[in-house]
This record gives C-alpha cells, sequence and structure tokens, in this order.
C-alpha cells in the first residue's frame, strides 16, 4: 500500500497508515451509527436539514465567491449563477416536492391481488458517499446532497483537493449548519481517497474523470456497493448547412469557454461542412471578442486553468496542431486563451480524450451521415449538440447516435431543467441525478404487497394439490390487470346491475309506493282545478 511518489519503507508505511485507516472508519461508523438511530428518515428532519443547506449559502455568499475566485478565477456574478443559484434553486424544488416524492405509490393490480394494499415504499439506502470534482466545486458536490438529505441517507461528503479554497470551506461550513453526526466531510486527496474507498457504503456517486470512475468502481464492486458515474468525453457538435450559423456560433462560444472550457458537458469539437468551417472560424473570434473584449486576459468573465497540471496538459494537446486563432498563454497565471483548431487529425492526441479546456477543435464531414458515423465510432459522450432549421436531421442524429443527453440548436440548456434525468451512457457515465431524480438515485423502491387473512377460497388456487382447473383460473386471475379506474367502473357495473335486479324484482311494489306518494298531490291538483 504505497502512496504515487513515496519513497518510504513499506513496513513503515503500513504503519503510518494505520491511523488514517481508523479515522476513515470512524467516520463511516459514526454517520452508519446515526443512521441506525432512524432519525435521517423522518421527514420533519430532512426538511429541517435541507432548509439548513439553503441557509448555509444564503448566509455565506460572499465566502462562496471568494473561495471560487481563488480557485478558478470566477468572479461574483458567474460564481453566483453557476454554483449557488443552482443549489438554491434545487433545495427549493426538493422541499415542494418531498412530501409528495415520499408517499406510497400504488401501482396496477392484478384480480387476485384486487383488494390487497399493493404499492412501492421509497426508503434510504443507508449511509452514502458523494465525491465532487472541482470544475464547479459547489453546484457538483452539494446538488447530489440534497438528494440524498430528501431520501433519509446519512452522507459522507469528499469535496475535490484539486478545488482547494472550496474544499476547506466546504469542511468548515457543513458541520456548522448540518446534523453532525449524519452529514460527515473528508478533505483530503487521493491517499485519503483511497483509504475511504475501502469503507463500505450504501451508495457511491462520483463526478469526474473516466479513468478515476474505472477506480471508484472497482472499489466499489468488492462490496457490491452501487455506483452512480457522471463522468465526461468528447461531447459533439454537429452544425447542418441548413442553420442559423451565426446564432449557432454564438451559442456554442459561450458553451465551450464558460469556465475555461473547464465544463464536462461543453461542446468538445465541433463537425460541420467544409464550405462553413471559415465562417464558423471568423464567427467564434468575432463573438470572442464581443463577450470577452480584445484582451481577454483581462476580461473579469474569464477563468482561468485550476492548476499547472492541467495547464500543461493542454498545452501539449496543441503541439503539432493548426491554430486558426487563439493560443497565447501564460503558465504563471494559469492563462490560455480562448483557441480554435482547424484541419485535425480525427487520430490526433487531441481527438482521443476529453480536452478540457478552452480548446475547440473542427473537423469537416461531408453530410450528416458522416457526422453520425464519426460519432459512433467513438465512446459515447455526456452530451451532443446538433444545429440546424431541419427538424428531420435533429431526429435522424438523436435516433441514429447515443449520448447521456441531448440538446438541439443550443449547448448545455439541457443540464438546467430538473425534471431532466442527468447522467451519462458506457464510457460517459451510468445513472443520472437532479430534482426528483436524485431522491430516486438514492432511495430503494421497495415492493410492498399488504394482504388481509380473509378470502382463503380464492387463495387456494395455489395450494397443492395442482389441477388444470386450478391452473386456468389461476391464469385468469393473474393474467388480468387492473387499475383505479378500471375498479370504479367494475363497482358502477356492480351496483348498475344490482339495481337493475332489485327494480326487476321489487317494481310492482316500487310502482306503488310511487302511486301512494303521488295521491295527495293528484288530490290537491284536483281540488285547486275546481275552485
Amino acid at each position: 500500500m504505497r502512496c504515487p511518489g513515496s519513497t518510504k519503507n513499506p513496513r513503515t508505511l503500513w504503519f503510518s497508515y494505520l491511523p488514517a485507516m481508523a479515522n476513515m472508519k470512524q467516520i463511516v461508523d459514526r454517520a452508519r451509527a446515526a443512521y441506525r438511530t432512524g432519525k435521517t428518515r423522518h421527514l420533519e428532519f430532512r426538511m429541517q436539514q435541507l432548509k439548513a443547506v439553503k441557509r448555509m449559502l444564503v448566509e455565506n455568499e460572499d465566502a462562496i465567491k471568494k473561495a471560487l475566485r481563488a480557485d478558478l478565477n470566477k468572479n461574483e456574478n458567474t460564481a453566483y449563477t453557476y454554483e449557488i443559484f443552482g443549489v438554491i434553486e434545487e433545495v427549493n424544488n426538493t422541499l415542494e416536492n418531498l412530501p409528495k416524492w415520499i408517499a406510497p405509490e400504488p401501482v396496477q393490480k392484478n384480480l387476485m391481488t384486487l383488494t390487497d394494499d399493493v404499492y412501492i415504499h421509497y426508503e434510504p439506502l443507508g449511509v452514502v458517499l458523494i465525491i465532487g470534482a472541482w470544475n464547479y466545486p459547489f453546484v457538483l458536490l452539494l446538488q447530489p446532497l440534497i438528494g440524498a438529505i430528501a431520501a433519509g441517507n446519512a452522507v459522507v461528503l469528499k469535496p475535490s483537493e484539486v478545488s482547494e479554497h472550496t474544499a476547506n470551506l466546504i469542511e468548515q461550513l457543513v458541520p456548522r449548519y448540518l446534523d453532525k453526526e449524519a452529514f460527515q466531510v473528508v478533505n483530503g486527496g487521493v491517499a485519503e481517497t483511497t483509504l475511504l474507498l475501502k469503507e463500505r457504503f450504501d451508495h457511491i456517486l462520483y463526478t469526474g474523470s473516466t479513468s478515476v470512475g474505472k477506480i471508484v468502481m472497482e472499489a466499489a464492486s468488492k462490496h457490491l456497493t452501487p455506483v452512480t458515474l457522471e463522468l465526461g468525453g468528447k461531447s459533439p457538435c454537429y452544425i447542418d448547412k441548413n442553420c442559423d450559423v451565426d446564432t449557432a456560433c454564438r451559442r456554442i462560444t459561450w458553451g465551450k469557454y464558460a469556465n475555461c472550457g473547464q465544463t464536462c458537458i461543453a461542446p468538445d469539437y465541433i463537425l460541420c461542412d467544409p464550405s462553413l468551417q471559415g465562417r464558423v472560424v471568423e464567427k467564434i473570434k468575432e463573438t470572442l471578442k464581443e463577450f470577452y473584449g480584445e484582451d481577454v486576459k483581462k476580461s473579469p468573465d474569464y477563468e482561468r486553468i485550476i492548476n499547472k497540471r492541467h495547464f500543461s496538459r493542454l498545452m501539449g494537446l496543441l503541439e503539432g496542431q493548426k491554430i486558426a486563432f487563439g493560443g497565447q498563454n501564460d503558465e504563471s497565471a494559469r492563462f490560455i486563451a480562448p483557441t480554435i483548431v482547424t484541419d485535425v487529425n480525427p487520430e490526433s492526441k487531441l481527438m482521443q480524450d476529453e480536452i478540457f479546456g478552452p480548446i475547440l477543435p473542427i473537423l469537416t464531414v461531408g453530410d450528416v451521415q458522416e457526422a453520425i458515423n464519426f460519432i459512433n465510432d467513438r465512446e459515447k459522450p455526456l452530451a451532443l449538440y446538433v444545429f440546424s432549421n431541419d427538424k428531420k436531421v435533429i431526429k435522424k442524429v438523436i435516433s441514429e447516435t447515443s449520448s447521456g443527453g441531448v440538446t438541439a440548436n443550443d449547448v448545455i440548456m439541457h443540464y438546467t431543467v430538473a425534471a431532466l434525468p442527468f447522467g451519462g451512457v458506457g464510457h460517459s457515465g451510468m445513472g443520472a441525478y437532479h430534482g426528483k431524480h436524485t431522491f430516486l438515485t438514492f432511495s430503494h423502491r421497495r415492493s410492498c404487497l399488504i394482504k388481509s387473512l380473509g378470502m382463503e377460497r380464492v387463495n387456494s388456487l395455489r395450494y397443492p394439490p395442482s389441477s388444470i382447473k386450478k391452473v386456468e383460473w389461476a391464469k385468469f386471475f393473474l393474467s388480468k390487470k387492473i387499475n383505479k379506474r378500471q375498479v370504479t367502473l367494475g363497482l358502477f357495473a356492480v351496483f348498475g346491475i344490482i339495481a337493475a335486479v332489485i327494480l326487476k324484482k321489487y317494481h310492482w311494489v316500487l310502482k306503488g309506493k310511487a302511486l301512494l306518494l303521488l295521491l295527495p298531490l293528484l288530490r290537491v291538483d284536483g281540488l285547486s282545478k275546481h275552485k
């Protein structure tokens, strides 16, 4: 068990790990003990903790903005819009809908279970681990936390140590606002995360790279722990010839260069007809000047690369590439200007892995089918974008490709809809969250059937000795699916039959009674006529 880069004797290193391992176990055990008290299951507790999350954000808005500025050079407006506001909205949506979400969900019955209570009961999984990402260090940690609390779980939070100022702030704030036993924070790097993954959890949600996602999944498999992996991939962006290219380029420019390109669902590369390439380059150049001014380095709206390691990685991707625009950089300031690359070789290093930075390759294709083939020859991406005025082209791209999500004629915006599940497929991840989908991710859908001890003659169909007659009756009862509407209509039909039988059997009596009721009226009417 050697840390990367360690030169210590393995025996010495093992003994130095023991206190850390014991500490991780204590953290998880403390969360599990809190869960076993049952307090996290109560609706009142869940609502109280969700309100505390909101209060934590509102009361510490300035400190959060300061931490995000230090880590990623996010200005106050960007920090609020992309990090704080999104979490507050998630809390508000959850508080409004949680009583409905946790209610038992009735399901369709068959004739055999017609008189039974049959429903889905949503119960918490237990103690869950949420590992956040550094590019949006608040929202990508706290949005899953909201759903985990809503579902009634205890939670261990692991913020990304790469965004160290934000991680330190989260470590300070969470114990001040949330239940100290049920909600734990582990702050640290690879060594701490490795030890944490040795512990047993009931679910793990990880946001980050595919390579680390594999490590998380392998560690989880030892305990048969289910995982939600929010990874990434090379999200393609196809621009059709039948398209408002100017509008398309403005929207692509925003989505690609926001957060200095460090967004998991940013357009990774553009596919377009060769006749469009020059126009696309020029329009993106114009839009960049509109967004960030003549000197992008001085713009308060342009972020920075997270650290020097990622700076070096991105500069390595540009080696040997044809830069159509941008390319300016300053390692000391972790600055790389918005960059456009053309005539890209599909087999180049730039096209192998997710770029995750302000570099935009443009590749040319003959038509939409060639674009689809190009996309399908690669791993499934987290997001896919298509720009066209032709709805048939959009439907074709959606129906003939696969990705975590799709936005047509815009980028990133599907992420903002709480009702849509956000997640990947294949190499871009598994599972999903946002809004109710986060609640479902951290819940076990428990099947429940409550039967009375009566009607044993019907139940005798399942008991030995068997017979063809019993089989036929069982087939009839089990194959007939019944829902609430059918039950209501059935009851009306039964009451109708009963009413018809009564009328038929006692119609002379009823007719006589009706005449007796009418006689006084007829008498009064007759007297009035003689007056």
